[in-house]
């Protein structure tokens, strides 16, 4: 597998943890839990961001990606 496809689904993993925080944030009633769901939403969307970034850097200057010269 390569670094690109890793990160692809490492991106996926991360949005669905995301989405998953994001949910048990607001359908908690325990405020305690909330504000931890709260923080890992944060924290997860720290690592979006930094993979994202990451996937688009890999993405441009992988050679396969790039014409045939």
């Amino acid at each position: 597998m390569t670094v690109q496809a890793d990160l692809e689904k490492a991106v996926a993993a991360a949005q669905s943890a995301l989405g998953t925080y994001e949910t048990f944030s607001t359908s908690t009633l325990d405020e305690s839990a909330k504000q931890m769901f709260k923080e890992m939403s944060s924290d997860m969307q720290r690592h979006v961001t930094q993979l994202r970034g990451r996937l688009a850097y890999v993405t441009q200057n992988n050679s396969m990606n790039k014409p045939l010269s």
